[in-house]
C-alpha cells in the first residue's frame, strides 16, 4: 500500500491529566501527569495525533517532558514538515541525525503512522499488519503504603477482571509483598517490575523471588548492565523481561547475543515510535522471545496506538493496556479505551479508531506550539 502525504502543519500541546489513584514506583510517584500531544496536518487537511508520553522527571530514561518538547520544536517537526512520504516508516529517517530522544521520536512516529491509515483509509492496527481483533490486557500497580493496601489494590483489578498483574518492586518492599499476593492469589499471573533499582548486591532477594511462580522478573538491574542480567537468569528459573535496556534494534542483538532475556517488553515510547516497536517485534518473533506491550501511563491517543500494535501476532502476553477508566476520569478519546473482564477490543474503524476530544486537550493544555 504507498499513498502519498505531505506535511503542511504541526502543532504542540502540552496536556495536564490528574491521575485517580496516586501511582509509585522505585524511584518516584505521581498524582498527574504532563504529556505532549502531537498534531500532524497534511495537504489535504487530515490529521495525524501521537503522545510523547514521557515522564516529567529523568528517573524512568534521561528524557523529561521539557527536553521533549525542545527536540520536537526545533529539530523532529522542523524535519517532517513539507516533506513528502508515501510510507509512515520513511518519516524516521527524515530526523536520523538526531541521536537518542525515543520519547520524542515516538510521538511525532505514531502520529504519521495515525496521519497516513486515516489517508489510506484503513484502522492502525490493519497498516501495522495485525492479527488480532482483541487484545488481553493487563494491569501495573505501584508501590503501596501496606501491604493491605496493596493487596486491596490487587482485589480491585483482580475483580474488573485482569488476568495479570504486574507488581512494583523495590528493595525492602520485594519478598514480602510478593508472598502476600501470591499467597491470596496462587493462580494470579503475577509478575514484578523494578525498573532497574537492583544491584547484585540484591540477588539474594532476587533469588528468592524464584519461588512464587512469576511469569516474570521485569527489568531488575539498571539499564546498561545487560551481563548482570544474563548472570541473573543463569541462576533463576523466572524469566527476565528486558524494558528499560532496550531503546534500540542494536540493543536488543546484544541482549539476545549474551542470553540476558527471555521476554521482551516492547515500550512503543522507550523504542522511538511504531516503526521500531514493529520491527523489534518481528526480530524478537524470530529469536522466539515472546513479547508484551508495556505503558506509560499514556492518554488515549498513545494508548490507542498501544492496543494496535498490540495485535502483532507475536504479542503472546498480556499488554499494558487496561481500560481508560484505571487511570482517568476522562480521557482524550471518544470513545474511551474499555477493557471487558480484561479484554479490549482493537478498533477497524479508520486511523487512531477513536474520535480525539479536542475539547478536553484544550481546556487541560498548559502550553501549545504551532509550525
Amino acid at each position: 500500500m504507498s499513498t502519498e502525504v505531505k506535511i503542511t502543519a504541526a502543532r504542540l500541546h502540552r496536556v495536564r491529566m490528574p491521575l485517580v489513584h496516586e501511582f509509585r514506583t522505585s524511584s518516584h510517584r505521581k498524582t498527574f501527569l504532563d504529556h505532549i500531544l502531537v498534531e500532524l496536518e497534511d495537504a489535504s487537511g487530515a490529521i495525524g495525533w501521537g503522545e510523547i508520553a514521557s515522564t516529567s522527571d529523568p528517573y524512568y530514561a534521561p528524557e523529561t517532558v521539557e527536553t521533549c518538547w525542545h527536540v520536537a520544536e526545533r529539530y523532529l517537526l522542523p524535519a517532517v514538515i513539507g516533506q513528502v512520504w508515501d510510507r509512515p516508516e520513511q518519516v524516521s529517517r527524515l530526523w536520523a541525525k538526531v541521536r537518542g530522544n525515543q520519547f520524542a521520536k515516538a510521538g511525532v512516529d505514531v502520529a504519521a503512522w495515525v496521519l497516513w491509515s486515516s489517508v489510506c483509509g484503513v484502522s492502525l492496527a490493519a497498516a501495522l499488519g495485525g492479527t488480532r481483533t482483541e487484545v488481553v490486557a493487563g494491569v501495573s500497580l505501584g508501590i503501596e503504603p501496606t501491604i493491605d493496601d496493596l493487596l486491596a489494590e490487587v482485589e480491585r483489578q483482580t475483580a474488573a477482571g485482569y488476568p495479570r498483574v504486574k507488581l512494583k518492586i523495590a528493595p525492602g518492599w520485594d519478598v514480602e509483598p510478593v508472598r502476600a499476593v501470591r499467597a491470596a492469589y496462587p493462580d494470579l499471573d503475577l509478575h514484578v517490575d523494578a525498573n532497574g533499582i537492583y544491584t547484585e548486591e540484591h540477588l539474594t532477594a532476587l533469588r528468592a523471588l524464584d519461588e512464587f511462580g512469576l511469569t516474570m522478573i521485569e527489568q531488575p538491574f539498571a539499564p546498561r548492565a545487560l551481563l548482570a542480567h544474563a548472570r541473573l537468569q543463569r541462576t533463576i528459573a523466572t524469566p527476565v523481561c528486558l524494558d528499560e535496556s532496550i531503546e534500540t534494534l542494536d540493543d536488543l542483538e546484544t541482549a539476545l547475543s549474551v542470553d540476558a532475556l527471555k521476554v521482551l517488553n516492547i515500550k512503543v515510547s522507550r523504542m522511538g515510535g511504531l516503526t521500531a516497536a514493529r520491527a523489534a517485534h518481528d526480530r524478537a518473533q524470530q529469536a522466539g522471545i515472546p513479547v508484551w506491550c508495556g505503558g506509560m501511563h499514556e492518554f488515549g491517543i498513545g494508548r490507542a496506538a498501544n492496543v494496535a500494535v498490540s495485535s502483532l501476532p507475536g504479542f503472546t502476553l498480556p499488554s499494558d493496556v487496561s481500560a481508560s477508566e484505571k487511570y482517568y476520569a476522562r480521557d482524550v478519546i471518544e470513545p474511551a479505551v474499555i477493557a471487558v473482564r480484561g479484554v479490549v477490543q482493537v478498533p477497524e474503524a479508520t486511523g487512531l479508531g477513536h474520535q480525539v476530544d479536542t475539547d478536553l486537550i484544550a481546556a487541560n493544555t498548559v502550553a501549545t506550539l504551532s509550525l
